[in-house]
């Protein structure tokens, strides 16, 4: 991994280029190397086995652990029925979007028997992130997370805690998620919602046959534990909350925020949030519920209004921390969490979070702007295949899901190599809208005609130009909140509000001081954010809804960068194992 150092340099001068080669081996970061192998495994649920997905067999996924400056390299080997890509979500791929990884993006997928080694290097970042499939519904079980510590001897912002434990939470389904997004692509309709939420893979005691598949985290009085909250649900926001405990923000989407103190947290699918929670003070003579259920305003429609429960435990005074302390006959508390619709307490929540801003952790705002864009996002239809009906929004009609009315088709190649050797006639067409074609009253009354179009439109930017983003929901359908996420690069989210965006009186509230700068942020249900990035990443990215049932019906578009006129400015080229399609 790291280089090696002699054991028998004795004289004082070798003693010291030993130090400086360690000192500029810590300050450069090392290469480390991962084996995924994607393999099928039986796993029992909910009273039930079945075959899943997995990553090395195991559910979720293995960790990946780095520092800030370290190169990765994952070799992952495909040995299931199923296409595979993963993708290393919030890693920046700084001119490395071969290693980007979602299907028909930046990649063809490994078919079954294929290998490929993702390479990339982690550029000036810290913090909480994870991994996952990138290709139809398959991230439901694999998927894992990516904790990034800072370079050697870079203390964190806050007090360093006693231990660091990542939360996942994910959802399950009794049914084979590929057979029913399938189903629900072949009838138009909606897809069934989840049968249970998950913390590291177990559902917890408030599903049938769960009580034992209950994460449990236990603590000593005093202590202060970071958790790694990362939200690997395909369709659901949480809230997340833990009994007469509080948490304090540090960080969000692998960036430090100035801190502060909730008693209950929401965290949007794609996005991952730690939080530090000291132990009470003296063993409580309790136990008690950590908490999560889904946040969603839509109207018709259902999802799964379930809760899943881990159990935060004490150690007991005198006992050692291996030995078994969980006691059924102590009071188990449960936290209150906001209800299910509660927009009030989100955009609350969503506008304590602010960037440090320190001389060590700027916020880079783009003060200025070259591209401005408008975006609606949110819910359509598409007519039904002549000579049949439908389960959508009518039998006339299936759902479907746009960008500015343009519900993106996946091309059979990748994105990213028809640009790269100039193929790209028959593939995409550079002339993504920069604004809606129509206008109409977005968050009011609907229009009668609910259609999209659809097609393989590209939006192209030239290198490092400063970009402002405002991204609209709309009541197609109904409103409905949108976590959008963009891959290749992190952006500031200046603005948000309720309603109809205003570009006259909006723009100057916004923050450009401190805001958050996050790689997945929620369009407000009924209303809107603004955003602004830096293009100084060549390549195709991949910006979508991760809900994930909205990427499927069309709800993403991609960014062309363009390189720039340095040599470190320009795409690196393809490396020799790239899947071909």
């Amino acid at each position: 991994m790291a280089m090696a150092i002699s054991s028998d340099l004795r004289a004082p001068c070798s003693l010291l280029v030993a130090t400086l080669m360690l000192i500029i081996v810590q300050a450069q970061g090392i290469t480390r190397h991962y084996n995924f192998n994607v393999q099928m495994a039986n796993v029992t649920r909910l009273c039930a086995t079945k075959s899943i997905v997995t990553v090395n067999g195991e559910y979720p996924g293995p960790a990946l652990v780095a520092r800030e400056g370290d190169r990765v390299l994952v070799r992952v080997t495909n040995h299931v029925a199923h296409n595979m890509t993963l993708h290393w979500h919030g890693i920046r791929q700084l001119r490395s979007g071969w290693a980007d990884g979602p299907a028909y993006v930046t990649q063809c997928p490994m078919q079954t028997g294929q290998s490929y080694v993702y390479n990339f290097t982690i550029t000036e970042q810290r913090g909480t992130l994870w991994w996952h499939a990138h290709i139809s519904w398959l991230r439901a079980t694999v998927y894992g997370a990516i904790v990034i510590l800072p370079k050697h001897g870079v203390p964190y912002p806050f007090a360093a805690p006693h231990k660091e434990v990542p939360m996942i939470f994910g959802e399950w389904w009794r049914a084979d998620t590929e057979a029913l997004v399938r189903q629900a692509l072949k009838t138009g309709g909606a897809p069934n919602i989840s049968d249970a939420f998950t913390i590291n893979g177990l559902p917890g005691p408030f599903y049938n046959c769960s009580a034992k598949d209950t994460f449990k985290l236990k603590v000593e009085p005093g202590k202060t534990y970071l958790l790694r909250l990362i939200n690997a649900a395909l369709n659901d926001e949480l809230f997340f909350s833990v009994a007469n405990h509080t948490l304090t923000v540090v960080e969000v989407d692998a960036v430090y925020v100035k801190p502060f103190t909730v008693k209950t947290l929401i965290i949007s699918p794609g996005q991952t949030t730690n939080v530090l929670l000291t132990a009470k003070p003296f063993y409580p003579k309790a136990n008690f519920y950590m908490s999560a259920a889904p946040y969603s305003v839509i109207r018709p429609g259902t999802f799964d209004n379930t809760t899943v429960a881990g159990i935060l435990e004490y150690q007991k005074p005198g006992s050692s921390p291996s030995a078994p302390s969980f006691d059924k006959d102590l009071p188990l508390f449960k936290p209150t969490l906001p209800r299910f619709n509660h927009t009030g307490f989100v955009a609350n929540f969503t506008s304590k979070l602010r960037s440090l801003a320190t001389p060590q952790y700027p916020a880079a705002v783009p003060q200025s702007v070259d591209k401005r864009f408008f975006f609606t996002v949110g819910l359509g239809t598409l007519p039904c295949p002549a000579n049949t009906t439908c389960q959508g929004p009518t039998n006339t009609t299936q759902f479907a899901a746009a960008v500015n009315n343009v519900s993106l088709v996946l091309p059979s190649t990748a994105l990213l190599q028809s640009h790269f050797t100039g193929t790209s006639r028959g593939v995409y067409r550079s002339n993504f809208p920069i604004m809606p074609l129509k206008k109409f009253n977005y968050t009011g009354a609907p229009p009668n005609n609910t259609n999209v179009a659809t097609g393989t439109k590209l939006l192209v930017l030239p290198f490092n130009s400063s970009v402002e983003l405002v991204m609209q929901d709309t009541s197609i359908l109904g409103i409905e909140s949108h976590p959008l996420h963009l891959h290749g690069f992190n952006f500031f989210v200046v603005g948000q509000g309720v309603g109809n965006y205003d570009s006259v009186d909006d723009p100057a509230k916004f923050n450009l001081v401190d805001p958050v700068e996050r790689n997945t942020v929620g369009v407000p249900a009924g209303g809107w954010v603004a955003i602004r990035f830096l293009a100084d990443n060549p390549g195709v990215w991949f910006m979508h809804c991760h809900l994930e049932v909205h990427t499927t019906w069309g709800l993403r578009m991609a960014w062309l960068v363009l390189d720039g006129n340095l040599p470190n400015q320009k795409m690196l080229p393809p490396p020799s194992d790239l899947p071909k399609c």
